[in-house]
């Protein structure tokens, strides 16, 4: 990508039409760039607005994502739940591909009692089985699992970036409230620039010309993440955040996850322009 833009996670609280097509007319009067269609309940959208949404999209110079359903866990023990789950992301897949949406994020799923080795090959196993048939059809959409916010949920950084280097297709969705919240720390300019060096040292400088982010203020405990909050109401160092990820000149989206979304990321968009 050419720059890093910003924008929220669904339609902006603000906007007067709740659609998707409203949203990204309204974050193009605010002069956000970005917005994540948020299929985390059901796909609702057909293909003929997802084509429509693409067209206004293109027109307004928002770029996309598409986060998929909550209900899934590649790490699921029977089988019509791991098919139900590749179901879902795929569904949210063609959707986004014909909005125009560069990635589909998810949740990975949970250990369910196994330890972190033995849920990792299930995981890609089943993870590459969706890639697989996504490119059987021709749809090219970046699949990016998202580091999550609890222990008890597959998605350590680390975890994400070894299913990154292993299979096409697949890169990075890296929530910065979600590994603060994980481990209690994380929230230092070293820290985030110590993430970004890691992510350049597995995949390259090219993955961070088209990286993708979610950030938030957030409230969690030692089992970590409880609830988002907005940032000025969490202890999360947005302000050096900013400054690593415009120092190390990243490129992509970043997507606010605060309740306020559009306050929030215009927070971050002016506070990275200020530097």
């Amino acid at each position: 990508m050419d720059k890093l833009y910003f924008g929220t996670g669904g339609v902006p609280v603000g906007s007067p039409d709740k659609s998707t097509i409203g949203g990204m007319g309204y974050l193009s009067k605010l002069k956000l760039g970005a917005m994540e269609i948020e299929f985390v309940q059901r796909v609702s959208m057909g293909e003929a607005s997802a084509r429509v949404v693409a067209d206004t999209a293109k027109r307004l110079d928002i770029k996309l994502s598409a986060h998929g359903s909550y209900y899934i866990n590649l790490n699921s023990h029977e089988p019509e739940k791991v098919k139900a789950s590749q179901n879902r992301l795929l569904q949210a897949a063609h959707i986004g591909w014909l909005t125009g949406a560069r990635s589909v994020i998810f949740h990975p799923g949970f250990y369910m009692g196994d330890s972190p080795s033995d849920a990792y090959p299930r995981v890609k196993k089943n993870l590459e089985e969706v890639v697989n048939q996504l490119r059987r059809k021709g749809n090219r959409i970046i699949v990016r699992p998202e580091v999550t916010g609890k222990v008890s949920a597959f998605g350590s950084i680390e975890e994400i970036l070894d299913l990154s280097v292993e299979l096409d297709g697949v890169a990075p969705a890296i929530d910065f409230a979600h590994w603060h919240a994980r481990e209690g720390k994380n929230n230092t300019y070293d820290e985030f620039i110590s993430i970004l060096k890691l992510v350049e040292g597995r995949l390259g400088r090219s993955a961070l010309d088209d990286m993708h982010f979610h950030i938030s203020g957030i409230k969690y405990s030692a089992r970590g993440e409880l609830s988002h909050l907005n940032l000025k109401d969490a202890d999360l160092n947005y302000g050096d955040l900013m400054r690593a990820l415009k120092d190390y000149e990243i490129k992509g989206l970043v997507i606010c996850e605060s309740p306020n979304l559009e306050e929030d990321a215009l927070l971050m968009q002016e506070t990275y322009e200020g530097l």
